[in-house]
């Protein structure tokens, strides 16, 4: 896309900090972090969210997260690892790019990437089966 910030930045056409480069992908140090070593993974073709995603780019992603996220471990020593990815601004997209948020986790760090759980009533359980159809 002509005037996507991510296009530009996984291209190389925007100089970033670079941690993993390959043919498909470019990891990124994020610019506003949520902890030390948070990362992107942004795939150099297009596609604004998880559904315009072909399957085997978005099996590379994993394979691309993984390898991200084995690294942070052994070389920033944090405790835990999020492995982030949001659709949609009602789900924390701001840019529409399809990427992942690598986060590195320390204990007490603070960082916002929990949610206080609620409870699934019958009600609610037959609602979304009856609903959601995966095909």
């Amino acid at each position: 896309m002509e005037n996507c910030i991510f296009c530009k930045i996984a291209s190389g056409e925007i100089p970033s900090a670079t941690l993993y480069e390959d043919e498909d992908f470019r990891v990124i140090l994020d610019l506003g972090p949520a902890t030390k070593g948070h990362a992107l993974i942004l795939p150099k073709k297009h596609a604004a969210n998880i559904a315009e995603m072909p399957d085997d780019l978005l099996g590379r992603a994993a394979s691309v997260a993984k390898k991200v996220a084995v690294a942070m471990k052994e070389g920033l020593s944090c405790d835990g690892v999020n492995i982030v990815q949001n659709n949609g601004e009602a789900a924390g997209q701001t840019v529409f790019h399809f990427h992942m948020h690598i986060i590195p986790r320390y204990n007490g760090d603070n960082a916002g990437v929990t949610w206080t759980p609620g409870k699934l009533t019958d009600e609610m359980k037959e609602e979304i089966l009856n609903a959601v159809k995966v095909k």
